[in-house]
Parts: structure tokens; C-alpha cells; sequence
């Protein structure tokens, strides 16, 4: 099944725009659609359903949940290999899980939908409606495969109440934190467990394994299948805890490899003889490095594509070639710290707005709901917490530990994980997008997870809305702590807004340490602006607790603000009317465009 497949369709034409905006938006991957002003003719969307069902993660409906059963039963086989159906209204007022809403992650899709939509997930599974923690679906966030085991017993015994265990073996081990799992006895079968063995029972693989791989030019498919079957085989390690495939770059193109991976579903990392020699390995080879510049393909490629601290799991062996085929092949198994697999994580950075629910982004909330793990500052975590569900976790942190708080998402999201990275207002002014992205440019292309910055209202704009309309013409934004900034600087840009006369958003005006700084921006600024110059003070925009109120350059009440506060100071045609502010499009005696 093509993980990675998403179909949109619709019963009549007054789905579609929802689903172009879907199609805009990422969320599905491919809009089926009748010829523009027709209706879907007799049996095409069963022909479209037959030749895409097996080769798709899902498919989102819109239109009424009956016709949609009758639509997709000729299809179904089983729920270990059907995709899921989503159904939609043509308003996306309701998003329904009607297939596969686990082990397919229908439950997952719909809630994704319903925030991106500002609707609703109906959701009546029971786990759901309990509390708890779907145990055969809340993995696939986390970047896990699962195998073949009783999941549906595991499922039945939750629901009836029955206490669970589960085992930590490999992989992240946060996942512990979830409710409604006990821990296991090393000597007792536990119902549920995470790691890289083939073993027997409900199983949540995570990719913690990378294999390496050398070969002669043009062995045959089958000898490298042999190979790397064997060694998987002989250590017992399941192949849904394979992250990928290693070797050097100059088998980047080998036709067997290339094929090799494509069947598995593996991506195949190349690594250069200059980043492959210098990794100390058991088996080197002098043969390999007079051919390739390195002494070791299997073994260090494997190591390298395992992430930082990773272990060599097995050594490599060789595979020679039988009746029929040609080549030979070196493999080896290399064990990442946790879990390494970066092509499957995803970090999103959030801009959770000013703090209420209902100025944070649909782009925003439909991030949220696919991670399993928010990072943040515990008060901006706090204000998001009734949309958390008991199978996400939060990472809470110091309010200036920005560096760390960006280095923990950006590991997670490497090792596999789906990562939420939450700054107040936009996270991309004065928030976390900057940092987290000059450390994600630090990494190699390959150890790169999937980036994307969600914009949200910064209390810049919410400001502006409460007090009026300041924001007509031209402005900057001015930070004046010089915890990252020298004072020096951030007087050179006061000096120059004064100038050049631009409104000025002032965000860290003060704090007990920082005391001065907003009396001198307040004397800089007066040098090119009037002292009756209007200016808004908004502290706590967006909580209950939230106050604005209108003042004068010339006597602000400068005791009154702190770090909560934004400052926002007119230019020298601003005025204040009737509790107002306004900045006029142009200036007097200048002609408006």
C-alpha cells in the first residue's frame, strides 16, 4: 500500500470546492473529479475506486454515508489491508471516519480534516469516546510500523476494562507517558510492547535499524534479497523495524539496489567515501579501499544512516552469487540510539496566536492534531490544552530555553516523529521558526525531517484590531531586549524609525531587570514624532485577562507595562478619536492612491 496516497472525491459538484482547498492545502494528495459542469457517469467512480483501492492510504469522501457504503463494499477484502474512507459534508461541518478509522488511521485523517475545516470529528469508536488510547493506531505518529499480531483481542480486552502491560525495548521511550498502560515484568507477556524483534504478539516496530549495503556492479536482485533477508532473519529482527537502506554513493545508481529499496519501501541513503572512512568499523577492507576510497561500504554506511551514538547491530556478511545469478553483496545492521528515520518525521512550527482558541489558525490546528508530541513553553502549552487528546504528549520548558526547546523537537522529529514546535503570536516574529530552521540547515540533507511553518496572528495585528486601525501605512517592529540584541543596535533602529516616521510595534518593552530601555525609546522616538503622538498599550491580548488602553507619547505610563505588554506608537499623523487610533493611508496634502 502506498503510504503516502490520499484520493479526494465527491458524489455531485458541490464537493468539490472543499476538496480543491484539500488538494491546495496538502491534505489529500489527488482530486478525482467528473469533466467540468457534469456528473459522475454510471460506474466511474467504481472503475476509479478499482484501480486505486490497494494502492492507497485513504480516500475522503464527499457525500452522504450511505451511498458511500454502498460505493466501496464491492471493494473491501479485510481491515489489515483496506485504506480508510473519510466522509465529508460539502461544508466540512463534519468529518466521519466511516473505514478503517485505527489500524488504516481514519480517526487520525478525520481529526486532521475537521480542524483543517473548523468542523467536527465524529468519531464512535470506543477507545475515543473513553479517553483512552487507541493501542493499534496512536504509533503511526510516532513513526512506528506494526506487525501482524492480535491486535483486535488486545483491543476487545481494553474496552472491557481489562489492566494492559507493555514493554519498553527500543525506539523513544516517551510513548511510556501515555495513560492506561502499565508497565510489564521482564518475565511476563505483556499485551503490548515497542521494539525491533520478530517476536510474537501486538507489536509497534519503531525504525531503529538502518541496514548497509555493498555490491559488485550489476548483482542480481535476488542475491541482494537473499542477503538482507538472511541477516534480518538470523538477528530476529522484524523488517517493519528497517528505517532504510545505506551505501556508498557510487552504488547510488546500481539498477538492483535502486530496485531493491522500491519493493521494501525503503529510502536509500549514499554517503560519500570521504564520510565513510573515518568510521571506525570491525571488517575494514583493503580490497574496498583501493576500489572505492573507503575500507568499509556495509558497516559504515549503515552506522552513518543510524543517526548519532549508533551501534553496530551485525557485522556484515557476504552473499555470493548462486545458479542464475551475478555479483556478490556485503550487508550489516546498525542500531540507532532510539530511533532514526528523518524521512519520516515531520516538525511543524506553531504560531498559536495570542492564546485564545479562537484566533488560532485552521493551518495551525490541523498540524497540532498529527503530532504526537508538542514542544513548548508551559504556559503557551497550557492555553492549547483543551485541544490535546490523551494520545499526545507535551514537553514542557523554561521560558529561555529556546535553544533547547528547538534542539529536543527538531531530535524527535528526526527520529521518525511527527513534532509540534509552539511559539506565541507567529512563530516566525520573534518566535521559534528561525532558530529551529539555522539548526535544521545545520544537518545533513539526509538526516533533514519534513519543515513547515504555520502562521499565526502575532500580537502586533490583535493590537492594531483592538485599538482601531494604526496599522495604514508604514511600520516596524522593534524587540528592546538586548538579551540577543546589543543595546547599541537596538538604538540605531530606534533612531531610524524615529527618521523615517513609522509606526512602531515595541515588543519586551520591560521587565524588572530591563528597566530603562522603554524611557529611552520613549525620548529617541519623540525626536521625530509630536509628544501627543497616540500610543496603545495591550497586555494580555487574547486572555481574559487582556487590557488595552490609549495613551500619549509624551507622559506614558511607563510602571504600568511589562513583558505582557505590546507598545504601539503612531507615527506623526496618527490620532486617537473617540477612544480610537487611526493612521491616515497618507499625509497631508498628499494625494491618496
Amino acid at each position: 500500500m502506498n503510504e503516502n496516497l490520499i484520493w479526494g472525491f465527491s458524489l455531485s459538484v458541490s464537493g468539490l470546492p472543499l476538496l480543491r482547498r484539500l488538494l491546495q492545502s496538502g491534505d489529500i494528495d489527488r482530486l478525482a473529479s467528473p469533466a467540468e459542469g457534469s456528473h459522475w457517469g454510471r460506474g466511474e467512480l467504481q472503475t476509479l475506486l478499482e484501480a486505486n483501492w490497494s494502492a492507497s492510504r485513504a480516500f475522503v469522501a464527499v457525500g452522504a454515508c450511505g451511498a458511500i457504503t454502498r460505493l466501496i463494499s464491492p471493494q473491501l477484502k479485510d481491515k489489515a489491508n483496506d485504506p480508510a474512507v473519510v466522509v465529508l459534508d460539502p461544508h466540512g461541518r463534519f468529518a466521519i471516519p466511516l473505514l478503517g478509522g485505527h489500524g488504516a488511521g481514519g480517526e487520525a485523517l478525520a481529526q486532521s480534516l475537521a480542524a483543517r475545516c473548523e468542523g467536527e470529528a465524529v468519531i464512535t469508536g470506543a477507545a475515543h469516546g473513553e479517553g483512552r488510547v487507541a493501542l493499534d493506531s496512536f504509533g503511526q505518529a510516532w513513526g512506528w510500523r506494526r506487525n501482524g499480531g492480535p491486535w483486535d483481542s488486545l483491543m476487545k480486552a481494553a474496552a472491557r476494562g481489562e489492566a494492559l502491560t507493555s514493554r519498553h525495548l527500543e525506539g523513544n521511550p516517551h510513548w511510556r507517558e501515555l495513560p492506561g498502560l502499565a508497565p510489564g515484568q521482564e518475565d511476563s507477556d505483556p499485551g503490548l510492547s515497542v521494539g525491533i524483534r520478530a517476536d510474537q504478539g501486538c507489536r509497534w516496530h519503531p525504525p531503529s535499524v538502518w541496514l548497509g549495503m555493498g555490491c559488485e556492479r550489476n548483482t542480481s536482485l535476488s542475491l541482494l534479497e537473499r542477503c538482507c533477508d538472511s541477516l534480518i532473519a538470523r538477528h530476529q529482527i522484524a523488517p517493519e523495524a528497517i528505517a532504510g537502506l545505506a551505501s556508498a554513493d557510487r552504488k547510488a545508481d546500481e539498477p538492483a539496489l535502486l530496485e531493491l529499496a522500491e519493493h521494501r519501501g525503503w529510502p536509500l541513503r549514499c554517503f560519500s567515501a570521504e564520510r565513510l572512512a573515518p568510521v571506525a568499523v570491525p571488517n575494514p577492507s583493503a580490497v574496498v579501499a583501493a576500489e572505492l576510497g573507503t575500507a568499509s561500504v556495509a558497516e559504515a554506511s549503515a552506522l552513518l544512516a543510524a543517526g548519532p551514538e549508533a551501534t553496530l547491530l551485525a557485522e556484515k556478511q557476504i552473499t555470493r552469487a548462486e545458479a542464475g545469478e551475478q555479483g556478490a553483496a556485503t550487508a550489516a545492521l546498525a542500531l540507532a540510539a532510539s530511533q532514526w528515520a528523518p524521512h519520516r518525521g515531520h516538525l511543524h512550527l506553531i504560531g498559536s496566536g495570542p492564546g485564545r482558541l479562537d484566533l488560532l489558525t485552521p493551518d495551525a490546528k490541523a498540524a497540532l492534531s498529527q503530532s504526537c508530541i508538542w514542544v513548548g513553553y508551559g504556559l503557551y502549552l497550557d492555553l492549547l490544552e483543551p485541544l490535546r487528546r490523551p494520545d499526545q504528549l507535551r514537553s514542557d520548558g523554561q521560558l529561555t530555553q529556546e535553544r533547547e526547546r528547538c534542539k529536543e523537537a527538531l531530535r524527535l522529529a528526526c527520529e521518525g516523529q511527527t513534532v509540534s514546535l509552539i511559539s506565541s503570536g507567529d512563530s516566525g516574529i520573534y518566535g521559534m521558526a528561525g532558530l529551529a530552521l539555522e539548526l535544521w540547515l545545520e544537518l545533513d540533507p539526509g538526516d533533514r525531517p519534513s519543515f513547515d511553518v504555520h502562521p499565526g496572528l502575532s500580537a502586533l495585528q490583535v493590537a492594531a484590531a483592538r485599538a482601531g486601525a494604526p496599522l495604514m501605512h508604514d511600520f516596524c517592529t522593534i524587540s528592546l531586549s538586548d538579551r540577543l540584541t546589543p543595546w547599541e543596535v537596538i538604538e540605531k533602529r530606534l533612531e531610524a524609525a524615529a527618521a523615517g516616521d513609522f509606526v512602531v510595534a515595541l515588543y519586551n518593552p520591560r521587565s524588572k531587570g530591563r528597566d530603562w530601555q522603554l524611557e529611552r525609546a520613549q525620548q529617541l522616538l519623540l525626536s521625530g514624532r509630536p509628544e501627543n503622538t497616540p500610543v496603545v498599550l495591550a497586555r494580555q491580548l487574547g486572555r481574559p485577562e487582556e487590557q488595552v488602553s490609549l495613551h500619549v507619547l509624551g507622559s506614558l505610563p511607563i510602571e504600568d507595562v511589562d513583558m505582557l505588554t505590546l507598545v504601539l506608537v503612531g507615527n506623526s499623523s496618527s490620532r486617537a478619536e473617540s477612544g480610537r487610533m487611526v493612521t491616515p493611508r497618507g499625509y497631508p496634502g498628499a494625494e491618496l492612491q
